[in-house]
């Protein structure tokens, strides 16, 4: 982590990187809480995520009812080992019976920071982002590895480039 010193060196457009909005992803994709767990899979493996927000209860006030991860439809769906008669296929599953329905949201404009010893805390891996009661985006473990990327960068740049003379004076 950088100390907050550090961060002086940093011009005014790096520093706007440590914003939610700045680093969120806004391009959502969700998922009804009707449709099926195939189609939810689908829509992750197409789109290469693995988080999808249930979209509200067709109110369309903008808000989430739940999140489907990867990790709950793998734990959904059945084994491909078990007799096929007796398999429940993700076609027959509904996103709402499988959803995390007790979703933790972050406003908008809440710390950067906060939001990362959250993820951290609770061990989960993204973070739906609310703006004025609306999903506006989605933060999630792999931007705050960006962040740590970019952090690590700007450190690298701004350091004295090693001389290869040692600092202290021997005999």
């Amino acid at each position: 982590m950088v100390p907050p010193a550090d961060l002086t060196r940093l011009n005014l457009k790096e520093r706007a990187m440590f914003s939610i909005d700045a680093i969120m992803s806004t391009n959502l994709v969700t998922v009804p809480p009707t449709a099926t767990l195939a189609e939810a899979r689908t829509l992750m493996q197409d789109n290469k995520i693995h988080h999808l927000p249930v979209a509200g209860d067709g109110d369309g006030d903008g808000g989430i009812v739940g999140l489907v991860t990867v990790t709950n439809v793998l734990a959904a769906t059945d084994s491909f080992l078990r007799d096929d008669r007796h398999r429940i296929h993700a076609n027959e599953i509904i996103v709402g019976d499988v959803m995390v329905k007790d979703v933790a949201t972050v406003d908008v404009n809440a710390s950067l920071r906060q939001a990362a010893l959250f993820l951290e805390k609770h061990q989960i891996g993204c973070l739906p982002v609310m703006g004025d009661g609306k999903l506006v985006g989605i933060i999630t473990e792999t931007d705050f590895v960006a962040v740590a990327i970019n952090l690590l960068e700007q450190i690298e740049s701004t350091e004295p480039l090693d001389d290869g003379f040692d600092d202290l004076d021997t005999p």
